[in-house]
């Protein structure tokens, strides 16, 4: 007669290393998710997009109500809506530019990011995303100049 008994588990046996999307990763997906389910109104997006900022801490904070600043003020055509959890701008639906705040996904650094639907182009090469730690009356600047472009 044999023995028909499982050996034990080990630690080792039973603990998995999950090498795919970090718990950051995941969670913006499932937030992404949420978005699509409760797509709405403008002006539901716009408050979903302000409380958003006002969530996040500094410097993230001031960067992100500067930029929303600068969009709202340059560049009306843009509709302020969340995309994985960050503040992102839309036109015809969308997202045409996005800031990626630095805790997220814990980096050294804010994003501020343009998808493919912003016209942006120059030449062969371009940057689509620029690291932010503050902004500057320069970088400011730059940044409407290229939000103005985004949407031409």
């Amino acid at each position: 007669m044999t023995d028909s008994k499982k050996p034990a588990k080990t630690a080792a046996t039973t603990e998995k290393k999950y090498d795919g999307f970090t718990e950051e990763e995941r969670g913006a997906m499932k937030e992404r998710a949420k978005e699509l389910k409760s797509a709405g109104k403008k002006a539901d997006e716009e408050q979903a997009v302000v409380e958003k900022i006002a969530e996040m801490s500094q410097p993230d904070r001031g960067l992100a109500e500067q930029l929303h600043a600068i969009i709202k003020d340059n560049a009306p055509a843009l509709s302020p809506k969340l995309y994985y959890g960050m503040p992102a701008y839309a036109k015809d639906g969308k997202v045409v530019c996005f800031f990626q705040p630095s805790a997220k996904f814990n980096t050294r650094y804010s994003t501020f990011g343009f998808n493919d639907t912003a016209n942006i182009d120059d030449g062969t090469m371009f940057p689509t995303a620029f690291g932010l730690t503050k902004l500057t009356p320069a970088d400011k600047a730059k940044l409407t100049a290229l939000i103005k472009k985004a949407v031409s």
